[in-house]
């Protein structure tokens, strides 16, 4: 007589493509669809005659406000694709914009830089404390260091920032001393004739012009490092297998633990990354947007680039994309750009209109005709005024926000095992 001996297989790898069953956009369609949204833009700007839309200094700045968004984002993808939300984005952020110029002050913007990387990364190792060994809930947590880096930031200004040396320098107990500049590179020849092309207000051509002018005029090189980190994050989590190994951990982690990668110890490089991205987007406000430390100018901007990365669907080059159409909303009041806000209703309008007749269509009822009456609401608005209230304009990048997040919530699809407490061994 023989017994059939009965094993139990292997568990299976964890599946952390992070796909939803879609089919990714490929580089062309990406194309097509940024040519796609300038020609609407130069549409705008050639019926209202708003010419700042896509003037180079709009699209200067507009880079400027997306790198901190982008970099913020950046660190919340590292640290959810783990699976550890991170809402103490913004109290990183303000961590690196105090560090940052404190010691851009006193030594040189890049030791600034170091350091404001270094005070994010402090924010990010509580939170990987919190959440990962103590099991704290991540909300919880993440809420608790946005109070704890206001509360310290604010108590160590009045210390550091009104006194001796840093007093006679333009500090005050709400602002430190100007730190130096970090270089900026303009591409000589080309940006000049860009900017030639651009006054002609030629339908198109002279948009690109602005557009590409606006992208080498004036780039700071903490701007380049910004994108190269954009690259460099893409090629680790999808082309090494510690990013393969990294990414299981925010989709199954029991099963990661089962194939023999420390759980544990990935959440915290991927949390304490994610704080020190955070803290290098606010140095770049503290050392390059406006070259000293400002209470409050962090402005909200954790949340936003935590509201780009939900929008790229937990993807680099969607957060890119999502940080750059955040920063543009965000130059807009910079900018005082009543009137190019304005002009964008028009915009907004026929994106509404052709949304209401997707939903219409696709026999979705209530919202086609919740998007209609927006629609026309929109319409008349463009028609019966000639500009916006500047209350509006400094409200933009938040109303931009709640729309695209509405309008893409349905495509989403974060990482399984996102905010959920993990202690090692439950699988056993």
């Amino acid at each position: 007589m023989t017994a059939t001996a009965t094993s139990t297989p292997p568990p299976a790898a964890p599946k952390v493509s992070g796909g939803s069953g879609r089919t990714r956009l490929s580089f062309p369609v990406v194309l097509l669809i940024v040519a796609g949204a300038l020609l609407a833009l130069s549409a705008v700007r050639a019926i209202t005659g708003a010419q700042d839309v896509t003037s180079a200094g709009q699209i200067s700045a507009a880079l400027a406000m997306a790198v901190p968004i982008g970099l913020a984002g950046l660190g919340g993808l590292w640290a959810e694709r783990a699976g550890v939300v991170n809402i103490g984005l913004e109290g990183m952020m303000i961590l690196g914009t105090f560090f940052g110029a404190w010691a851009g002050w006193q030594t040189s913007p890049w030791l600034g830089v170091l350091a404001g990387v270094i005070g994010g990364m402090l924010g990010g190792l509580l939170h990987a404390v919190a959440t990962v060994t103590f099991g704290v809930d991540h909300i919880i947590s993440g809420i608790a260091i946005n109070i704890l880096a206001l509360g310290f930031t604010t108590y160590f200004a009045k210390l550091w920032f009104n006194t001796g040396d840093a007093a006679a320098k333009g500090g005050s107990p709400k602002q430190s001393p100007p730190a130096d500049d970090i270089t900026s590179v303009t591409i000589p020849g080309l940006s000049g004739w860009l900017h030639s092309i651009e006054k002609h207000h030629w339908f198109f051509v002279s948009d690109v012009a602005g557009v590409i002018g606006g992208l080498i005029t004036n780039v700071s090189l903490l701007t380049i490092l910004a994108a190269l980190l954009f690259v460099v994050t893409f090629f680790v989590m999808w082309k090494t297998s510690f990013g393969l190994r990294l990414r299981s951990c925010g989709e199954n982690p029991v099963a990661a633990e089962s194939l023999g990668v420390n759980v544990y110890r990935y959440k915290y490089i991927a949390v304490i990354i994610s704080g020190g991205m955070a803290g290098l987007g606010g140095a770049f406000l503290s050392l390059v947007t406006s070259h000293i430390y400002n209470e409050g100018q962090t402005g909200g901007r954790g949340y936003i680039g935590l509201a780009a990365m939900i929008f790229g669907n937990w993807r680099p080059g969607g957060l890119a994309m999502g940080a750059g159409l955040f920063g543009f909303a965000d130059a807009l009041q910079l900018r005082n750009g009543g009137e190019s806000v304005h002009a964008l209703l028009l915009l907004l309008f026929v994106v509404l209109a052709v949304l209401a007749a997707w939903k219409l269509y696709c026999k979705s009822f209530v919202q086609g005709a919740v998007s209609a009456v927006i629609a026309a609401a929109v319409l008349v608005w463009y028609l019966a005024t000639d500009t916006v209230p500047t209350e509006f304009v400094s409200a933009t990048p938040y109303i931009v926000t709640l729309l695209v997040l509405s309008l893409s919530a349905q495509r989403l699809r974060m990482p399984k095992a996102d905010g959920m407490r993990y202690r090692k061994g439950q699988g056993k």
